[in-house]
């Protein structure tokens, strides 16, 4: 996970699309994959654009990989804060534990990068992510990293092969793992990984997208 939020910095600066109250970060319903970037770190998660039979989504394919899409994007918080996603898992990960470094995996997990400028040190992210076990609304350190917050959006087996619709205060969010006021997002990543684990697991992303409210 740290690879993947240090590469991401690395290719900064930035661009956006813009809108006042709507930003688009991913148009995946659209077969639209514009400004999307790939990192592959240990063997390849496999990304492409597939129909469901529901809806055109990006289906990700990992068997004991990690990589990771981003999109080089800057969003003010205070003017957009909120995070919309859509996704689901075809299952999730087991008896791994989370909170090690073994055990950092995940089927589906969405980053928002801050980029800490000159001061690379400071260059933080909050990873939303679908745990095998961690109770929906917890949250942690990654164990790779304090710069690195990790919230469980979703939890265990219950909604697996249901499309799910998220929302959260990435402002709020920010102010509650790091305890202070967070710059400009700089990048949107996405990643199902099971390197640590060496198991495998697919996932469905839909359409990403900040909003005032």
């Amino acid at each position: 996970m740290q690879r993947l939020l240090c590469w991401i910095i690395a290719c900064l600066p930035t661009g956006s699309w813009a809108e006042v109250d709507h930003i688009d970060i991913a148009r995946f319903s659209q077969g639209d994959l514009n400004g999307w970037q790939s990192k592959v770190f240990v063997g390849e998660t496999v990304y492409s654009l597939k129909n469901d039979g529901s809806r055109t989504a990006l289906h990700a394919n990992s068997s004991a990989a990690a990589s990771g899409l981003y999109r080089k994007i800057s969003i003010d918080l205070v003017k957009t804060p909120i995070l919309n996603w859509v996704w689901k898992v075809d299952n999730i990960l087991k008896g791994n534990d989370e909170r090690a470094r073994a055990g950092d995996d995940y089927p589906a997990r969405i980053y928002v990068v801050f980029s800490g400028g000159l001061a690379f040190w400071r260059t933080r992210a909050i990873n939303y992510v679908w745990s095998n076990q961690q109770p929906i609304g917890s949250n942690w350190f990654s164990a790779f990293t304090s710069n690195a917050g990790m919230i469980a959006v979703e939890s265990g087996a219950d909604r697996i092969g249901h499309w799910i619709g998220e929302r959260r205060d990435v402002l709020a969010d920010y102010r509650q793992l790091f305890g202070e006021e967070p710059g400009l997002v700089d990048a949107v990543a996405i990643m199902t990984d099971t390197d640590n684990t060496g198991a495998a697991a697919t996932a469905w992303y839909g359409d990403i997208w900040f909003t005032k409210e």
